[in-house]
């Protein structure tokens, strides 16, 4: 088969195709043969025929079924695929297509799974109805908060940093991406001293607090710790999803852990960020659903990240609406943000988003606590209906944050 065979604009794709959106640029006049070469690399085909390929070899052949200008839609058979296997899966629609030479850009923009293949992994234990009910909080944003500096922190500190964000009023307090093991905060220790601290909090204010500890690592130490974390009555474990790799996700996943699983993506731009080139952020929050990850990052408009207002609802869209049984995911807003920003935050996330604070807790001129309450005190404002700079007047942590960073 040639590049060219692989071009059917009169196919419609049946419910049990697997389709992938593209962005196609080409160093070539023909985009139609190079949309061809993308289909058949990514399935059957290679650079020339072949004496290999049987009558029922070509009934797996992907189709290009739609090219509008540079988007280029590609139905896959279901029988290309194994279930219950992101990896191949991705090895096949998102693996080799993107090095080939008559190719100047690619990006898959969007996958659309089929139920068949569905219904071969788990999606979320808990989701957003699971974690709502951990944390008792039904009609408001649920408010986190990550320790800073991100790593450097000796163990003793870190727990301190953590109980004066809980009873300054935060929901959750969580590890960064990059703490995992190391000589001055050990894994063991940080959880055994900083789950001391939640429950000091936790009595001291009434309220449920939550510990998201950093479980990345290789992916049988990766299991270990999380059985530890589950032995202690913690109810969250956070992992890196992009550096962690698909395959050790689903490990992780299949265990079954009666554990919230938080999904960080650290060095999800080296995919997403060029427009052009790469892969969409929103597929790989279908695939962390897919897998059964309950929280994801999704963006923050308003911070240091670089995702559009559009870009991060269309995260949020994946994450929460309707696919098979699974359930919502709950979106993270995250980097950069301050207590000025929650007015705007909640109108655009709603209440069912967790809103996390780093430098905007920590980076408070009167420390973590401080900062916390005057988080607590922006949500509590904008619940009343009263603007922040009216609510500042009697309450000085606000004050003060505003006079920081604005609004």
């Amino acid at each position: 088969m040639k590049y060219l065979d692989y071009i059917d604009l009169n196919y419609k794709p049946s419910k049990e195709d697997l389709v992938c959106e593209f962005f196609l640029e080409s160093f070539e006049k023909n985009l139609e043969e190079v949309a061809g070469s993308v289909a058949a690399e990514s399935s059957i085909g290679t650079w020339t025929e072949t004496t290999t390929i049987k009558p029922y070899v070509k009934k797996l052949a992907a189709r290009v079924f739609e090219i509008k200008g540079n988007k280029v839609k590609i139905a896959y058979p279901l029988d290309l695929f194994e279930p219950g296997n992101i990896p191949n899966i991705l090895s096949s629609v998102a693996g080799n297509i993107f090095g080939m030479k008559n190719v100047k850009n690619l990006r898959l923009n969007d996958v659309h799974f089929p139920e068949k293949l569905l219904k071969s992994f788990k999606g979320p234990k808990y989701g957003i109805p699971g974690i709502k009910k951990i944390l008792k909080i039904e009609k408001r944003p649920i408010l986190g908060t990550i320790i800073k500096p991100k790593i450097g922190l000796k163990t003793e500190d870190h727990a301190k940093v953590a109980y004066e964000a809980w009873v300054g009023g935060m929901d959750i307090v969580k590890d960064d991406e990059n703490l995992s093991s190391q000589k001055f905060n050990k894994f063991e220790n940080r959880l055994r001293k900083t789950m001391k601290m939640k429950e000091k909090a936790e009595k001291e204010t009434g309220e449920k607090k939550i510990y998201m500890i950093n479980i990345t690592s290789e992916t049988k130490e990766m299991l270990r710790r999380a059985k530890i974390v589950e032995s202690f009555g913690n109810e969250y474990i956070m992992v890196d999803v992009i550096t962690t790799g698909w395959s050790a996700l689903q490990t992780l996943r299949n265990e079954d852990f009666d554990l919230v699983m938080h999904a960080h993506r650290a060095g999800h731009a080296a995919f997403t960020k060029n427009t052009k080139h790469g892969i969409a952020m929103k597929v790989i929050a279908k695939l962390v659903r897919i897998i059964g990850l309950d929280q994801l990052h999704v963006g923050s408009i308003f911070g240091k990240m670089f995702e559009t207002r559009k870009e991060v609802l269309e995260n949020c869209k994946v994450l929460k609406e309707k696919m098979l049984n699974f359930k919502p995911v709950m979106p993270v807003a995250s980097g950069g943000l301050h207590p000025g920003l929650i007015p705007k935050l909640i109108e655009i996330f709603g209440n069912d988003v967790v809103l996390q604070f780093g430098g905007g807790c920590h980076g408070h001129p009167k420390g973590t606590k401080a900062g916390a309450m005057a988080i607590r005190q922006a949500l509590e404002a904008y619940e009343k209906g009263i603007s922040l700079k009216e609510y500042a007047k009697y309450h000085d942590e606000l004050k003060i944050a505003l006079e920081e960073w604005g609004e």
